[in-house]
């Protein structure tokens, strides 16, 4: 199954291997892909106008953790609007509960079976509602 052509979502994590393999694999689905190791630069990427329909966001990251990017997101009334996947190694998300409502989490290590379809569903719902931005 194939995404709609063009759809752009954004990778935020820290491991360069599972980043870059993620992005890989939304590539060969048909997405276009916005990678990033620093929330700090994904960050100022959506604030630059970047507009992807999904986020899939570690949480445990040096510098600016996925919590505190998520905190950050959620301030911004327009950046607040994009969903949200966490994809984490972390037991424990009640440190950072607050900033993690609304959002799907999958566990560390997923497999592509789960992602795929809970990315096509972000993306479906994308094509549907067409742009945040209209």
């Amino acid at each position: 199954m194939s995404a709609s052509p063009g759809l752009p979502l954004m990778i935020v994590d820290d491991d360069d291997d599972l980043r870059d393999a993620l992005a890989d694999v939304m590539i060969a689905q048909g997405y276009e892909v916005a990678a990033f190791a620093d929330a700090r630069v994904a960050l100022a990427a959506l604030e630059g106008g970047v507009t992807p329909f999904v986020i899939l966001l570690d949480l445990m990251m040096p510098g600016m953790s996925g919590w505190e990017f998520r905190a950050a997101q959620l301030e911004n009334p327009t950046l607040s609007l994009i969903p949200v996947v966490v994809v984490t190694a972390a037991g424990k998300l009640s440190d950072g509960a607050h900033t993690l409502s609304n959002v799907e989490v999958l566990y560390k290590p997923f497999t592509l079976e789960i992602l795929l379809p809970v990315v096509a569903r972000y993306a479906a719902a994308q094509a549907h509602f067409g742009s945040r931005a209209d």
